[in-house]
């Protein structure tokens, strides 16, 4: 089993049961599923100067790098002075980014506050808000861009598990959202919090759960005409390569989109049954998505492009920071993708920045992660795999 945590392994692994039928009885009728899980992790190479120029993007746009040498930047924020923060669960930062002469690159880094698995941002006005596994904190922006002291608003937000990462968004209604993920890859959760987004005020008080049956939606965010909330949710693993494919979602208040039970448009997950009713009587009142990306992508930020910088037909579309898969024989992800968005409602996604798996697909020398819009119009990416923070801007082919 030791070769399954090597960054190049590829194998057949078994569910506990590989090559087994999984059995669940739902009243006189059985339910069997055969499944086979795959682990390839591509090996991690340097963003070398060469590698970065040939990373694609569409015609018109440059990806250049921002800002390096950052360890694991994962989650990032701009301030309405062109601040750019960005948090490392790694070593539990928050990093303070300025680019003081607006040449497109960053000369300025400076660690700002420091808690244990630093990982949520949001900023509104001058105030940040900052989450680790189990603490949302709150401080003020001072005019250096440095920050005062955290403010401890609440430090019992559910137990991590399998997804212990929070992220952060202050909706158009000024209350905070979280995204609190599932413990487990598949399971019955006993904390209700648990698999869901939160919703709270800007002091922490009064939360309750906003939405549930989300795995793990990490990247939320409302279209900027519409004012509708969306957000990307993470896929059951070990249902295969293709199974279960990423979810788009459109968010509603009260609404339960299926996990664990139901999946996909409709699909029953025969590990897990409902309890007190049937599989049916489940998919009556769960939320099926409104897209769906290729399983175990791993979309962990999700933006409406609110800037100027870009042409017109981006404005009410969204950008996804797809990490990259482990759980499938062939990659997927390790790419940022648009959602083109019509009359408010997705269509389709369309590749916007890809080349980071080289070597034939065996290595790879960025996992995307956070994604937030420069006050310049242009947009930022975090890679948590070799300490990045690229810049892709719209410069009409010139250089």
């Amino acid at each position: 089993m030791k070769k399954i945590l090597t960054t190049t392994a590829s194998l057949s692994l078994a569910l506990a049961l590989t090559n087994s039928p999984i059995f669940a009885q739902e009243g006189e009728k059985p339910v069997s599923a055969s499944v086979e899980g795959h682990i390839f992790k591509p090996a991690r190479v340097d963003a070398t100067d060469a590698r970065v120029k040939q990373l694609k993007v569409p015609a018109g746009f440059q990806i250049t790098k921002f800002a390096e040498n950052l360890n694991k930047p994962r989650m990032i924020a701009v301030s309405k002075e062109g601040v750019v923060y960005v948090t490392d669960r790694d070593k539990g930062t928050v990093t303070m980014i300025r680019d003081t002469n607006k040449d497109g690159k960053a000369d300025e880094q400076k660690v700002v506050a420091t808690k244990e698995q630093m990982h949520g941002i949001a900023i509104r006005d001058n105030k940040i808000w900052l989450a680790t596994v189990k603490e949302l904190y709150t401080a003020n922006i001072n005019k250096d861009g440095t920050l005062s002291e955290l403010q401890l608003l609440a430090d019992d937000l559910p137990d991590g598990g399998q997804h212990p990462n929070r992220t952060l968004r202050i909706g158009q209604d000024n209350k905070l959202y979280i995204s609190i993920g599932s413990t487990c890859n598949a399971c019955d959760e006993p904390n209700k919090e648990h698999a869901t987004i939160l919703q709270a005020d800007l002091d922490g008080k009064n939360r309750k759960v906003y939405a549930k049956g989300l795995r793990n939606t990490l990247g939320f965010d409302w279209h900027p005409q519409t004012k509708e909330m969306f957000g990307m949710d993470h896929g059951i693993d070990w249902l295969g390569d293709d199974e279960q494919r990423e979810e788009l979602n459109k968010i509603e208040q009260g609404a339960d989109y299926g996990w664990p039970y139901i999946y996909g448009e409709g699909k029953e997950n025969p590990g897990d049954q409902p309890k007190d009713m049937s599989y049916e009587e489940y998919k009556k009142k769960t939320k099926y998505p409104l897209l769906t990306y290729t399983a175990h992508a791993s979309g962990l930020d999700m933006i409406f492009y609110r800037g100027n910088q870009f042409p017109k037909e981006y404005s009410g579309d969204a950008f996804v920071a797809f990490h990259g898969s482990w759980n499938r024989s062939k990659p997927a992800g390790y790419k940022v993708s648009r959602i083109r968005f019509e009359n408010g409602q997705p269509k389709e996604f369309v590749d916007f920045v890809t080349g980071f798996l080289v070597d034939d697909n065996k290595a790879q020398f960025g996992r995307v992660v956070g994604l937030a819009t420069h006050t310049d119009g242009s947009l930022l990416i975090t890679d948590d795999s070799n300490g990045v923070v690229y810049r892709v801007a719209y410069t009409g082919g010139k250089k």
